[in-house]
């Protein structure tokens, strides 16, 4: 229910997550909160890395290592860890026998002998002898390999919700396990942080790749989406999609991965978090007691150094899809806990949602649209604003586009009005509070917060919040809704999907 004036609002903003710090003397941190009325405690950690971290050559590589944790420790997983370490050498022998051919197969490809890498008629005799090689030594694993042992364990303890997300900035696993289980949760985290064992290395790979074919290369807009993305960040690592380029996927080693677990995954860069029922002072030495056996790394993880350079002039990119005709409109904006980032989330609440300016104005009065959007996104690193809309029948996308400025034109040139600003801020400490209602609501802020560099946020961000003015957010308006500094798409249906359309109605 939203509250209705700022008169509700004191309970909400009294509500703060007592969270205890601690750091490890190998560099861990670990984020506690008591919540005694419950019986389960929802734990997970949170690897400072994303796709932000990597290079080209090794994009996707973050995402493979989450499909990697869960493939066990030299006691989990395996009927023969040391007969499994022996196959995971010979594969690695192999494969790089198969890279030699594939560096000989690009250079072709640069010649233009072939023309595509994946072709399976393209492939050397060689590689396929060697790839027949390999796949007896994949054969042989299976036959030692104990699929899903982690979350079997996990699920027969009675534990739930193990799961796992990459982004841009980090990459974070997470469960809920009953509240007398939590040892095992420790012993089982702390093990596969201080004994991975990354079998199934390649055959991962593929599935990775897979996952690309279908969230990326199967739905109507998605590639389309990709290369908008890459054409709005010309410099930084945001540039490049979470899941990977398709060339780099198949590319990484198994080397790269052990030096990306080295440099990533040390405790100094990772952060454990726990929400439930349990007493501080009583689970402090059996984390100390598992985590602290990990080895701090021999360095620190690398900031990303390179800045998103200043976009001097709009872009445009027109896309035909299988897709009714839309815009998406993208400004650079600021990064998580700049102090922008607040108005600018606030500016997004006052154009979205079925009560919003452009709900209001787009579909209900000029009917011009069929949906609108507008939202901010503050990632660690750099942030983006976000609008657009979906044309309605017999309208277009510039249509549609011309809309959305005209009502950020009065957003840059009135103040929006005390009561509809104070509806907006009601309705985001609603939303803080709801945040807060279990325990995985819970450690889900936290990882998010911390993974982009502030778990204090769960408690700072709402007063931050209330503090916008209308001022504030005619100023950012002005400052980040420029011409030149945003990249507009464009997407109508392919001519022959139009037609068909049209032929239904």
């Amino acid at each position: 229910m939203l509250l209705s004036s700022a008169a509700s609002l004191p309970s909400l903003r009294a509500q703060q997550v007592p969270v205890l710090e601690k750091t490890l003397p190998n560099g861990l941190r670990v984020l506690l909160v008591e919540r005694e009325d419950e019986t389960t405690v929802s734990g997970g950690w949170v690897a400072h890395v994303g796709s932000a971290n990597e290079r080209p050559g090794i994009t996707g590589i973050a995402h493979l290592f989450e499909h990697m944790m869960f493939k066990g420790t030299p006691t989990l997983g395996t009927k023969d860890a040391q007969r499994d370490l022996e196959i995971i050498a010979e594969q690695e022998h192999v494969r790089e026998l198969m890279r030699q051919e594939e560096r000989r197969l690009r250079a072709k490809l640069r010649r233009g002998e072939v023309d595509d890498l994946l072709k399976p008629e393209n492939q050397t005799d060689r590689y396929r002898e060697l790839e027949k090689e390999f796949q007896k030594l994949v054969e042989a694993q299976r036959e030692l390999l104990v699929k899903n042992e982690f979350d079997k364990i996990y699920r027969s303890a009675g534990a739930s919700g193990m799961n796992a997300f990459t982004s841009q900035d980090m990459t974070a696993y997470f469960v809920t396990v009953p509240a007398n289980k939590l040892e095992l949760f420790f012993w089982m985290e702390s093990e596969r942080l201080l004994r991975p064992v990354f079998r199934e290395f390649y055959a991962e790979r593929d599935v990775v790749f897979e996952e690309r074919r279908l969230r990326t290369e199967t739905p109507p807009l998605g590639k389309f989406e990709e290369s908008v993305n890459a054409m709005f960040w010309e410099s930084h690592p945001y540039s490049w999609p979470v899941v990977g380029w398709p060339s780099d996927i198949p590319a990484i080693s198994k080397r790269q991965a052990d030096e990306f677990y080295a440099t990533y995954y040390a405790p100094q860069n990772l952060t454990l978090i726990l929400v439930g029922r349990f007493k501080a002072d009583g689970v402090l030495p059996s984390i100390e007691k598992y985590f602290g056996r990990i080895p701090r790394g021999e360095k620190d993880a690398p900031d990303v150094v390179t800045l998103e350079v200043k976009q001097v002039g709009e872009k445009r990119f027109y896309g035909e899809a299988e897709t009714n005709p839309q815009v998406d409109i993208l400004w650079h904006t600021v990064a998580f806990g700049h102090r922008d980032s607040y108005p600018l989330m606030v500016l997004g609440q006052v154009l979205s949602t079925r009560t919003g300016r452009l709900y209001k104005g787009l579909v209900l009065d000029s009917k011009v649209a069929t949906q609108a959007f507008g939202y901010q996104n503050s990632m660690k690193w750099a942030g983006c604003f976000n609008a657009g809309g979906e044309a309605r029948e017999g309208r277009t996308p510039q249509e549609v586009e011309a809309a959305i400025y005209a009502e950020l034109d009065k957003l840059k040139n009135e103040d929006v009005p005390p009561e509809e600003l104070q509806k907006v801020k009601n309705n985001f400490a609603a939303g803080e509070y709801r945040k807060l209602t279990s325990n995985m609501a819970i450690l889900i802020q936290l990882i998010q917060h911390d993974g982009r560099g502030n778990w204090r946020e769960i408690n700072e961000a709402g007063a931050k919040f209330q503090a916008v003015t209308a001022e504030d957010l005619r100023r950012v308006a002005n400052t980040y809704f420029t011409k030149e500094n945003r990249t507009v798409a464009i997407y109508t249906r392919k001519p022959a999907t139009a037609k068909t359309a049209k032929a239904e109605q």
